[in-house]
């Protein structure tokens, strides 16, 4: 048996290569000459091969699967994704949220779940973490937060004190901050957490009636999570664990699976709901609005060059089709163009073409030229024309998403609903949704926290913070944090003695 003839090398014009070992120079001994354009086509490649990281969400990896649709929905949306029986072709990334593209995979952070579905009318992009809340509602402080979370200007490192010095002066983060110091803040692998669009979206049907809409995205493989000793060990053994994860996995066809359910709102409940549906720091309880089965989500096949098929890969909320829509929801309609103008930045102006960012259906647009063009455009070249350009399908789309809005152009505070506050769920979330043992983790957690590096002020104001989230897991922080100062200075006056 013999093996396949190889292809041979070639420079990015496709013209064979001399050698892939030696540069072009004047004689055996003599300089190197300018005019090697491999060579220079080679190091030129080389110093421009890293785009900027992504801001938030830097770390993280993918893969390419399927979702099927296996409930009859379309009495809330006329979206052909969720239409019964579609099956629907997509690309899905896992990420954390603070660290670097270095960074381990096991530090304890949220963890980013974003999707982009080829649809039949074209992409729709979901982005989400595995959480269902997040720290803060209005977009005016997500800068500030996620700035808290990233590094010190004069040391350039992480710093604990930073960060409880934003949440503790930020209410609003308590229920988020619950959830991240508890087990769901370090999930086992990507494959065993659960996935959530945590923002409001809009349904419509054919006929025009409007819904709110709430996603998650079930692990089928259970949650499971690391506890944050094993997450260090992990953390200093592979720092890639999720990825290799993934990766070896659907290798292996071992193809992990999310079972997708919605929460529906009846347009008109939002206005009077005990709690403000469009704040992102609060939940739906199941209670009020009980999950329902929509379909699968399987990923079935790895990329094959990570960073043209997932470093570049470019998810943006502003990607809705018809039968979706957003909401009032003030975090997302900030991110409908903070998204996509950080992709422009990052990737370029043209990054819609790329192979995985495109559609599957034709895209007839007069957006045109920039760097990096690969679709060619056509005359005419504006809108309106008279010289059969595409024109809008009103009819095929309909009415856009709308709500009734009024008032003064004001800066202010959302509306507060009956049950608003920003104690009242994270401390259900403590008291009736942990158990006994997860409660002992989240103050270890929260203890072992605080212990590094959090100053005194901060401090207090963290103790006051968890008091008011639970009382009896506030005295345990607060207790279990001065023990652990008290024992350490107990022990550093011993060494002194001797």
């Amino acid at each position: 048996m013999t093996d396949a003839p190889r292809a041979f090398t070639t420079t990015d014009a496709g013209i064979p290569v001399e050698s892939d070992e030696h540069s072009l120079t004047a004689g055996p001994a003599g300089p190197i000459l300018l005019q090697d354009a491999y060579l220079i086509e080679q190091m030129a490649q080389f110093n421009r091969e890293r785009i900027p990281e992504r801001q938030p969400h830097a770390k993280g990896s993918g893969a390419f699967g399927r979702f099927e649709v296996t409930n009859d929905l379309s009495q809330y949306t006329k979206a052909a994704l969720f239409q019964p029986g579609t099956k629907t072709e997509l690309v899905a990334r896992f990420s954390t949220v603070a660290g670097e593209r270095g960074s381990p995979d096991t530090w304890r952070d949220p963890r980013g779940f974003a999707l982009k579905f080829y649809t039949s009318e074209g992409n729709y992009d979901m982005v989400g973490n595995n959480t269902p809340v997040f720290f803060v509602k209005d977009p005016m402080k997500f800068q500030h937060f996620i700035r808290s979370q990233k590094r010190r200007a004069d040391n350039n490192l992480r710093d604990n004190d930073m960060q409880w010095d934003f949440w503790t002066l930020s209410p609003e983060s308590a229920h988020q901050v619950t959830w991240l110091m508890g087990d769901r803040g370090i999930p086992r692998t990507w494959r065993h957490m659960n996935g959530y669009s945590s923002h409001t979206y809009m349904w419509v049907n054919a006929e025009g009636k409007q819904s709110w809409v709430k996603y998650t995205f079930k692990t089928d493989q259970e949650p499971e999570f690391f506890t944050q000793r094993e997450a260090d060990q992990m953390a200093a053994t592979d720092t890639d664990y999720h990825m290799r994860d993934l990766f070896e996995h659907i290798a292996a066809g071992d193809f992990p699976s999310w079972t997708m359910y919605v929460q529906i709102m009846p347009y008109a409940d939002a206005e009077n709901y005990r709690f403000n549906p469009f704040d992102l720091t609060k939940v739906w309880p199941h209670g009020d609005y009980p999950l329902i089965e929509v379909g699968r989500m399987t990923l079935n096949r790895n990329p094959t060059d990570n960073h043209a098929e997932i470093e570049q890969a470019a998810f943006q909320p502003n990607n809705l089709v018809p039968g979706i829509g957003p909401s009032p929801d003030r975090m997302l309609l900030a991110r409908l163009f903070s998204y996509a103008d950080a992709h422009r930045y990052r990737i370029g102006a043209n990054y819609q073409q790329l192979p995985v960012n495109a559609p599957i259906v034709p895209v007839h647009t007069y957006s045109k030229d920039g760097a990096m063009a690969f679709h060619k455009s056509t005359d005419p070249v504006y809108a309106p024309n008279s010289k059969g350009g595409p024109v809008a399908d009103t009819m095929w789309y309909g009415s856009p998403p709308t709500w009734e809005t009024d008032g003064r152009i004001t800066r202010s505070a959302y509306v507060s609903h009956a049950e608003d506050d920003d104690w009242g769920q994270p401390g259900t979330l403590v008291r009736e949704v942990l158990d006994d043992a997860a409660r002992d983790r989240l103050v270890d957690n929260v203890v072992g926290h605080l212990l590094k590096g959090v100053t005194e002020p901060v401090l207090q104001r963290a103790f006051e913070y968890w008091h008011n989230i639970d009382p009896d897991i506030g005295e345990r922080i607060e207790q279990g944090v001065k023990t652990e100062r008290n024992s350490k200075a107990g022990q550093k006056a011993r060494r002194r003695r001797h």
